[in-house]
Formats: C-alpha cells, sequence, structure tokens
C-alpha cells in the first residue's frame, strides 16, 4: 500500500512539471509580415534632369507638378503616355517638368519578383530655397527634387441606380373597330315602275 501511494505521489509529481513546463522560444523571423507582392519601379538618376526655368526662379515662382508615366517591364520609358496628371498652376513649370521626362531613368516595376510594366505617377518639385527671404542670396542651383514614385489609385467606381423596366407586353398591333363594319355587298337597284299606262289595268264597265 505504501508502494501504491508513493507511485502515485511521484506520477502527480511528473505531470505537475510537465503542465508547468514554459513554451519554447520563438524563432526570430516567425510571424513577421511577408514582403509585398509589388515593387513600385525606382528612380535611377543621381541628379534630376529637370531644370528649373530661370525666369520662374528669378520670380520666386515655387510649384509641384504630378506626372503620368509608363514604363515597360525593361524599365524604358515610352515618352507618348506622359502627360500632366496635375498641374502646377504655371505652364512654365509645367512645360519644364514635360520636357525633362524623357531623361528620367527607371529600374522596373516587380510582381512577385518578376520585372512588369507599369503606370504611375511621378511628382516634380519647383522649391526655391531663399523664397520665404527676399534679402537672401540666391543660392548656386535651383532645387528641383523628384520624389519616389506614387501608384495611381483609381478612384471607387459609382454605380447608378437603374429604373426597373417594365416587363409588360404591349399591343403594338393597330387596334380595329369590330362593332361597325363596313357592309361592301352592292345595293341592288330599285324597279322602274311604268308611268304611260301600257301596263295598268283596263277601267270596268
Amino acid at each position: 500500500m505504501r508502494l501504491w501511494t508513493l507511485g502515485l505521489l511521484g506520477a502527480a509529481t511528473v505531470w505537475g512539471g510537465a503542465c508547468g513546463k514554459p513554451a519554447p522560444p520563438r524563432e526570430a523571423g516567425t510571424g513577421d509580415a511577408p514582403s509585398p507582392s509589388e515593387e513600385p519601379p525606382v528612380a535611377l538618376n543621381p541628379a534630376p534632369p529637370i531644370q528649373y526655368p530661370p525666369r520662374l526662379y528669378d520670380q520666386r515662382v515655387e510649384g509641384e507638378v504630378v506626372l503620368r508615366l509608363f514604363i515597360d517591364s525593361t524599365g524604358r520609358l515610352v515618352p507618348e503616355s506622359t502627360k500632366v496628371a496635375e498641374s502646377s498652376g504655371y505652364s512654365g513649370l509645367d512645360s519644364a517638368a514635360m520636357a525633362g521626362a524623357p531623361r528620367l531613368r527607371y529600374a522596373p516595376a516587380k510582381r512577385h519578383g518578376i520585372a512588369v510594366s507599369t503606370l504611375f505617377l511621378q511628382p516634380i518639385q519647383f522649391r526655391h530655397s531663399q523664397a520665404s527671404q527676399p534679402g537672401a542670396p540666391a543660392p548656386a542651383a535651383p532645387a528641383v527634387i523628384v520624389p519616389e514614385p506614387q501608384p495611381i489609385t483609381r478612384p471607387p467606381v459609382r454605380r447608378v441606380a437603374t429604373p426597373p423596366t417594365d416587363t409588360t407586353r404591349r399591343d403594338t398591333t393597330a387596334r380595329r373597330d369590330t362593332t361597325k363594319r363596313r357592309d361592301s355587298t352592292p345595293v341592288p337597284p330599285k324597279p322602274v315602275t311604268d308611268t304611260g299606262g301600257r301596263n295598268a289595268p283596263a277601267p270596268s264597265r
């Protein structure tokens, strides 16, 4: 009996130690967020190839132009697809951005690690570093900034409710008046009576 009791106590001790055992440490990197399946194009120009218009720079005019660009799977820019998506409000800045856009160089966008063609937005910023300080000397070089490309987000499609269609079948056949039928039979002529007395009965004597 004593041996059986000691055996039960030993089993309970082992089971309790197993239940209180802490979980093994989590390996590093397990459960981290996966890498995005789509990678935007990357600009390769060491310096922006877009020139600040001297006249607008002297007038301390600033602005931002957003271009819509299209590159193929090799990163080559298709100039015919370049358009101004958002104007800066100054035609001189817009023209300068369009003129320097063909000299922009990009690494192609990737989808699941494969290079693909893509359509994206490229902001072009014209910043005058001394625009807020009228008496300060002008910097040696104008500031043209080319930020990272931005994907094109399509606006949600607005669904317009269509009125219910009338499914009742309309009788398009011409209605005929069956109450009044015209009698197409010819009318017989009236008998002609002889008024000359030829067929008159003889007078009685």
